[in-house]
């Protein structure tokens, strides 16, 4: 039993559907989530300002004593790199490979389309993946950079005029080239999925990775004899008004929504060169 609780952080309000799959298949794990609201998004900076910041935003988790990391954030999990993370005092997960094994189990014609920000589409990363696991797919890539902004500003509903419309023009090449599943390669994506799967199809899988990621968080967790919460208890915190984060977050949880809210100061957390990973080894970040 581990009563330590489970860090969760995202560039802002999309790793919250994260957040609630946990709650869903996870109701006894305490969860710390941080979302860098002051620093969204994260999709369109460049590849060392997003590794900062995702050192930063581990730092403040471990400064919280999580017994896991998951981070619900397409642009880190596919940016960051493996030699980074294995290297952390706790075991750590990104939204990347447990979407693509789901994709890769539900395909039938080889056909995945995959939508993200622009730095996990030009990162390659669902690319590389979807490929090993599937050598013969036919793989069709769209950055979607309005959808982060859309989402965090409240532009949801099946009906939304402006998110269908711009959802109309980032579909049309995936949605022509016959695809059979798509994978929503951010967390924020999950929130406008009605929208998406309308102008995609009855005929297309939708991937959600904070599921996906829910459930191998779930196993990983049982395997390494780490599960063991105090009661499902989540606390939230933020890098930019916590007013802001509250009128929006209720709708990302649904029913898990609650929970205390406090602003931070993410620039004063730094990982440490003296901090050790698991079996002693030093972490130099």
């Amino acid at each position: 039993m581990d009563k330590r609780p489970i860090g969760v952080f995202d560039s802002g309000l999309g790793g919250l559907t994260a957040v609630r799959e946990l709650r869903k298949v996870l109701p006894e794990e305490d969860i710390i989530y941080f979302g860098d609201t002051g620093r969204v998004p994260y999709g369109s900076r460049s590849r060392e300002i997003i590794l900062q910041y995702a050192r930063q935003d581990i730092a403040f988790l471990l400064s919280k004593n999580v017994k896991y990391i998951m981070a619900a954030c397409g642009t880190v999990s596919s940016i960051l790199p493996a030699d980074f993370s294995d290297r952390l005092p706790v075991p750590y997960t990104g939204v990347l490979e447990a979407a693509a094994r789901a994709a890769a189990a539900a395909t039938a014609n080889r056909r995945i389309g995959v939508i993200g920000t622009a730095a996990t589409i030009r990162s390659g990363s669902y690319y590389r993946l979807l490929k090993q696991l599937l050598p013969d797919a036919e793989i069709f890539t769209r950055a979607c950079p309005m959808f982060v902004p859309l989402v965090e500003n409240g532009y949801l509903g099946r009906e939304n005029p402006i998110t269908t419309a711009i959802a109309e023009e980032y579909l049309a090449d995936i949605r022509a080239a016959g695809v059979d599943v798509l994978i929503l390669g951010c967390t924020h994506y999950p929130l406008i999925a009605d929208v998406i799967g309308k102008v995609m199809g009855p005929g297309v899988t939708l991937i959600d990775p904070g599921r996906e990621t829910a459930d191998a968080t779930r196993s990983a967790l049982a395997a390494r004899g780490l599960l063991g919460g105090q009661g499902g208890q989540a606390r939230f915190f933020v890098s930019d008004s916590t007013e802001g984060f509250v009128a929006v977050a209720d709708t990302f949880l649904g029913q898990y929504a609650g929970g205390p809210v406090e602003r931070i100061d993410i620039d004063r957390y730094q990982l440490r060169l003296d901090q050790t990973g698991e079996g002693g080894r030093s972490i130099e970040l």
